[in-house]
């Protein structure tokens, strides 16, 4: 890969972080991506792949296995805070997980393939969509058209800022967590404010759920975590005891099974309370993130490629506690997801001051590169 070719990712990745759109929203995008692959001449294109997907095929002349590298499509809804001349231009909506950068390496690997056709197998470069609500993998795999391109492997990176830029920071087993969103529905009966008596109020059920979800971990021998991310009691009208309410929560685990078993306890927990109010209660689930496992044997790929370009490499022994769709290909097929140092000074995923360093797409490209040779030349 030449500074020209380096140079055009470079500003193709500055104009898709102008451009963010959200999850399921990723329309633009992938006409953006589709353009740049014109003139790649990828073997097959599918378009529209688990909603506004792609998946451009390269082919090799021989029999070998079919391998996948997937980046991400969607952004976040968040006002970028940043004195950067490519600033996103769609108004409280931004790059800052490095979705961006994570495109322009995947379109970096289209470069080199249409210069160097694998010479046995399939190769499948996925852009996905809807990434950030853990919809956008299911979408995919459900699609009638992901049965075609059915892959052996599945590989992808993450940018992780807080580690040395260019490390790239690898796990066998369990390498992010499996997460859940859950919605707790108390309801109760409305009164006047003047006499609450008559009606009954679930603001105390409220306000002790709120303190024993997250207390629920200490009773669990796994590392499980409960987050509550927002409360709402009632409506505000002063002359009304509130009849209903709502507790939203995330829930943590390094394992599918723990994760399953922790949503069961919160909901027994979320019925005795409600019980011991006289309450009805409800459950809702939303964002449902599977664990991503890496396999041993995809694992391998990644580790010697790293070797074989002498990249620092950090070897972690405990998973990360933030959640990945990519989780979900883990129960399809060998996987393996990796990360990528974008510094130790560089803002956190998710903070609007976030930008995607433009420095890290040839090391992203050389990885996976290195993965594919091992795999189909």
């Amino acid at each position: 890969m030449n500074n020209s070719d380096i140079k055009k990712l470079s500003v193709f990745r500055k104009t898709l972080h102008r451009y963010p759109e959200l999850s399921g929203e990723e329309k633009e995008t992938a006409k953006r991506v589709l353009e740049f692959f014109e003139p790649l001449k990828p073997d097959m294109v599918f378009k529209g792949l688990g909603g506004n997907g792609l998946a451009f095929i390269f082919e090799g002349k021989e029999e070998g296995p079919v391998s996948l590298f997937r980046c991400e499509l969607d952004a976040l809804p968040i006002k970028e805070e940043n004195d950067i001349k490519h600033l996103s231009k769609i108004p409280s909506k931004s790059h800052v997980c490095g979705h961006d950068g994570h495109m322009a390496i995947i379109s970096g690997l289209g470069m080199e393939l249409s210069q160097n056709r694998p010479q046995k197998g399939k190769i499948i470069l996925l852009f996905q969509p809807a990434e950030e609500t853990g919809e956008g993998a299911e979408a995919i795999i459900r699609d009638p058209k992901f049965k075609e391109i059915q892959p052996d492997y599945a590989f992808a990176l993450h940018n992780l800022p807080g580690f040395e830029s260019h490390q790239i920071v690898i796990k066998k087993g369990a390498f992010a967590a499996a997460s859940i969103g859950m919605i707790i529905l108390f309801k109760g009966r409305n009164s006047h404010s003047a006499h609450p008596e008559a009606g009954n109020s679930p603001a105390e059920a409220m306000a002790k759920t709120i303190v024993a979800l997250e207390k629920l971990p200490d009773a669990m021998k796994k590392f499980t975590l409960v987050t509550v991310i927002h409360a709402k009691l009632g409506e505000v009208a002063f002359g009304t005891t509130p009849g209903e309410a709502t507790v939203m929560a995330t829930l943590r685990a390094h394992e599918n099974e723990t994760r399953d078993l922790l949503v069961l306890y919160a909901e027994k927990l979320c019925t005795q309370i409600s019980k011991e109010y006289g309450l009805e209660v409800a459950f809702e689930y939303t964002e449902v993130f599977a664990a991503t496992h890496n396999d041993p044997e995809a694992w391998e790929l990644g580790n010697q490629a790293a070797k074989n370009l002498d990249l620092k490499t950090k070897h972690i022994r405990i998973p990360f506690r933030w959640s990945e769709d990519f989780g979900l290909f883990s129960s399809y097929t060998k996987t393996l997801l990796f990360g990528l140092g974008s510094g130790k000074n560089q803002p956190q995923l998710h903070e609007p001051n976030f930008d995607f360093p433009d420095e890290l797409i040839p090391t992203g490209v050389k990885m996976f590169k290195e993965i594919m040779q091992q795999l189909h030349y």
